[in-house]
């Protein structure tokens, strides 16, 4: 009963947010939910890149002998890489999505199961961090900047030049002498 529930609460807060994350085939309300929590602010991350190392699913080089090779970072967000991860299986077992598209296409060109796994949940990340951008973007709009509605970046002063007061003023810099010439002798 409390397993409903949490999803109904889950669902609902999700739906109040605006997100468009469960547009994605394979991220329903609860998984939607895992990642809007574990990412907070998306616009905290430069570029999808940034996102993508934070949450583990940038390969890194792995290099052995005469052999290179990638593996995920084990540095990142374990938790939103395991939300990531459910989306990517979720969708290499559904036929007719995009993740499973490019899931056969990884594999078409000679990658193991495991490296086109990697490969996708690198892609969703983009995807999802892309989503999460435009989704804060539209609520901005929205709401304005400070979150509330009516927000603007406008001000709202009576004069948009206040008087300035003498005292208010800059003060002259340091006076310029014009030099001297040294003196004459004669």
């Amino acid at each position: 009963m409390k397993l409903k529930d949490n999803t109904k609460a889950m669902a609902s807060l999700v739906a109040k947010s605006g997100s468009r994350l469960t547009d994605t085939p394979g991220i329903g309300a609860v998984t939607a939910a895992r990642l809007l929590g574990r990412t907070g602010k998306p616009t905290r991350f430069p570029t999808s890149s940034a996102f993508a190392q934070y949450a583990s699913t940038a390969p890194i080089e792995i290099a052995s002998a005469d052999r290179a090779r990638h593996r995920l970072s084990r540095r990142g967000d374990s938790q939103l890489n395991a939300a990531l991860h459910t989306v990517a299986i979720t969708q290499i077992r559904m036929p007719g999505t995009r993740g499973h598209a490019y899931y056969q296409a990884k594999l078409a060109e000679g990658k193991t199961s495991r490296e086109a796994q990697r490969c996708l949940k690198r892609r969703l990340a983009d995807h999802v961090w892309r989503t999460m951008i435009a989704d804060e973007l539209r609520r901005t709009r929205m709401t304005g900047p400070g979150g509330q509605t009516g927000a603007t970046t406008e001000s709202s002063a009576a004069d948009p030049t206040p008087a300035v007061g003498s005292s208010d003023k800059s003060l002259p810099g340091p006076a310029e002498t014009e030099p001297t010439p040294p003196p004459h002798s004669a």
